[in-house]
């Protein structure tokens, strides 16, 4: 059913959530320096797009969950890599739009390397709901 979300996606906001980031995709898709990007790649420009400004850098929170880091973050430091972990699983529980937001505040590595990891979940979500090819 493609209305129904994964359960790997826990948070009763995911489907408003949903519709808000297919739409900055939409509107991704018709920016001039997107036109030729994949699905995995309009989706890490939406959640970028979605990011407020950076602010001061935050403490780093240690929280154990699963996420797939991408292959360049193997060698980041440890701390990095848990606050990387925790902004992933802070969107599948609590919305993805806390933890942009909480993102925001992170180190630039952070946040670029949690869009990443982020639009590779998602991304596979919204393949199999029919919203990207």
């Amino acid at each position: 059913m493609p209305d129904q979300f994964s359960p790997e996606f826990k948070n009763e906001n995911f489907e408003a959530e949903v519709r808000q980031i297919q739409e900055e995709v939409e509107k991704q898709k018709k920016a001039a320096e997107t036109l030729n990007l994949g699905g995995r790649e309009l989706l890490k420009k939406a959640l970028q797009a979605s990011t407020p400004p950076p602010a001061a850098p935050n403490k780093v929170q240690d929280d154990q969950s699963a996420g797939a880091l991408p292959n360049y973050a193997e060698s980041a430091p440890p701390s990095a890599k848990l606050e990387v972990e925790h902004l992933i699983s802070k969107a599948l529980s609590e919305g993805v739009m806390k933890a942009v937001k909480e993102a925001s505040q992170s180190s630039p590595f952070v946040l670029d390397t949690f869009h990443d990891a982020l639009a590779g979940k998602l991304y596979d979500e919204f393949k199999r709901r029919g919203l990207l090819k």
